[in-house]
């Protein structure tokens, strides 16, 4: 095997107490997909900066091959400084890069280049961060968090951008989709040391299972053998003096074992307090419609909640998920149609920004109040202490402030507050955001369990599949439709993904032009040969995707094609879902490069 791009070993690390690292490591080949996996608080983004050379250890051996580029992605990235996107993304070129690449994945990512980073939203600073380290095709790229803030046609435009760079990529993520998708080897950051693994994500987590597992069988022999030889030391037999010395010093190293060794973290305990049962249709929506000004978010929308659905609301952002939600939970009234809520619903919300945390309480007060040491959940009180325990707080975390917890801790602490109090209907905006994957894994088999109704506003894919029965899609312009299933079952069904939301937005010379930083500001701007020839040649090729379109359709709607063929009902499927990606990029393609011709006067 040849030599690799990237190592990073022994490495060492300690914050005070318990040591996070020791002996941990990361080799990066050519062309590798690493998913860097572990608990939350295990150390994974802390071993992204060590390899980025943005966090010192305490001790480690690093080793780059000579002219290997690397790029990391932060979780949260820091524009301040720069006075537009694109000039936040060229200042990651070297010299030898592609200045157009820049424009082009800005343009990807729905942005002209020219925003503000101060007015960014977290998702359009992730999409400018995104851009920053793709543009320079590195020959190693570091992502930590990729997917956060992003949404559905983002997730899955920046999963086929991956595919296609000739970049190794290690990543960081919560989500499942995403990893399995991407990823042929796996880093599994544990108990403060790496262990490398040779399979994708999707077979890891079996893997890691039946390690932990024969993991506590070799304990509970552990164990078992230190009662035996504490059985002796009590009771045995005296025999020659030697042997006996062995024997207590045999013992004494069993028992520095057992206490040297770091068992895995426990698990979240999740429970949920249900309410009186709800009555049979928790929410009744005839003919609703809703708009901001000229933006139509919903339009003429019937829609029927019933007791125990699970829903699933998707579309890109800003196409109106949390208007929606807000609508059929009676927190929002529509401009026009009839909306009916049931009298006995007990709600409660999971908000996606964790705005219902004070900054300035401690973790004891938010979960039971400023004097109180107990928690009420349901009809049970549980000290404050125990019930912290449950969701992994350790008790001196108690006074720990909302401010100083990780966006994980907040996540289980949003949880564990929401879940302590009596509901018959669970309200989820982006609930995954920030959670491990064991704790994801809890709370889908919690909202399994439960009796009352769950509404989801989510990107994550499978969380999606793995926890709804049906799927509430935008389909732009204010239409909705309802899909039977999760994800998995709505892409089938309607032959694509979410779709990108089509935003017509002003293009500037800058936008236009990935010269034009340099061209003098009053240059009048026409339109390239390039630009000239995509005018005349787009609304022919696309009439071309849409007789490919209409025959994919007519295939997938032959009588038992599924039963019959189901390989080729899935790639005809997947075929439909590209060619309709394709002509919904062509088709925003024409229209930008039209109201260009206008801006021009071409």
């Amino acid at each position: 095997m040849a030599a690799p791009l990237f190592q990073l070993s022994n490495v060492h690390l300690t914050f005070g107490g318990t040591p996070l690292f020791e002996g941990a490591a990361l080799t990066v080949h050519e062309n590798a997909r690493i998913g860097l996996v572990g608990r939350n608080g295990s150390g994974k983004s802390t071993l992204l900066k060590i390899a980025a050379s943005l966090l010192e250890a305490d001790r480690a051996e690093r080793i780059v091959r000579q002219g290997t580029s690397i790029r990391y992605l932060a979780q949260e990235p820091d524009l301040a400084g720069f006075a537009t996107t694109l000039a936040y993304v060229e200042a990651g070129f070297n010299e030898h890069d592609n200045p157009y690449r820049a424009q082009y994945l800005l343009g990807e990512l729905g942005m002209t280049g020219e925003e503000n980073p101060a007015n960014l939203s977290g998702g359009e600073v992730r999409r400018a961060a995104l851009a920053r380290v793709l543009a320079p095709e590195p020959d190693i790229l570091l992502l930590d968090e990729p997917t956060n803030h992003l949404d559905l046609p983002a997730i899955e435009w920046l999963e086929q951008e991956l595919r296609g760079l000739r970049s190794a990529l290690v990543i960081i993520s919560h989500d499942r989709r995403f990893l399995s998708n991407l990823t042929r080897s796996t880093v599994w950051v544990d108990r403060g040391a790496t262990l490398a693994v040779e399979k994708g994500f999707t077979e890891f987590e079996d893997w890691r299972d039946d390690y932990l597992e024969q993991e506590e069988i070799a304990r509970h022999k552990l164990d078992r053998q230190i009662v035996r030889e504490e059985d002796w030391v009590r009771y045995g037999v005296s025999g020659r003096r030697k042997r006996n010395v062995k024997r207590m010093a045999n013992l004494e190293g069993l028992r520095q074992t057992r206490k040297e060794s770091r068992r895995a973290q426990g698990s979240v305990n999740m429970t949920v307090t249900e309410a009186d049962t709800s009555a049979k249709l928790v929410s009744d929506a005839e003919g609703i419609s809703k708009a901001y000004g000229d933006n139509v978010v919903i339009k003429d929308l019937t829609i029927k909640v019933a007791r125990g659905d699970r829903i699933g609301l998707v579309g890109p952002n800003g196409a109106g998920k949390t208007t929606l939600l807000n609508i059929l939970t009676g927190q929002l009234a529509p401009d026009s149609g009839k909306i009916k809520i049931a009298q006995n619903l007990q709600m409660v919300t999971l908000d996606q920004r964790r705005e219902m945390l004070n900054p300035a309480w401690t973790l004891k007060e938010a979960l039971a109040g400023e004097r109180a040491d107990y928690v009420q959940v349901g009809d049970t009180k549980r000290h404050v202490i125990g019930y912290m325990k449950d969701f992994l707080f350790t008790a001196p975390q108690a006074k720990t402030t909302v401010n100083r917890l990780s966006g994980g801790e907040r996540g289980r602490l949003m949880l564990a507050r929401a879940l302590a109090k009596p509901s018959n209907f669970l309200v989820l905006d982006e609930p995954t955001n920030d959670l491990d994957l064991e704790t994801l894994d809890l709370l889908q088999e919690m909202i399994a369990d439960y009796a009352g109704t769950v509404l989801i506003v989510s990107h994550d894919r499978d969380f999606l599949d793995r926890t709804t029965t049906s799927i509430v899609c935008s389909e732009g312009r204010g239409a909705w439709s309802v899909y039977a299933g999760g994800y998995s079952d709505m892409v089938v069904q309607r032959g694509a993904g979410v779709a990108a939301k089509v935003v017509a937005r002003e293009i500037s010379k800058a936008a236009a032009s990935p010269t034009s930083t340099s061209a003098p500001q009053n240059a009048k701007r026409k339109l390239s040969f390039k630009e000239k020839h995509a005018l005349e040649t787009l609304p022919g090729r696309m009439e071309d995707m849409e007789a490919e379109i209409a025959k994919l359709e007519d295939k997938l709607a032959t009588p038992d094609l599924f039963s019959d063929d189901p390989d080729l009902f899935a790639k005809t499927a997947t075929a439909l879902e590209k060619a309709k990606a394709k002509l919904a990029k062509a088709e925003e393609e024409w229209l930008e490069l039209e109201m260009l011709k206008e801006q021009v006067g071409a």
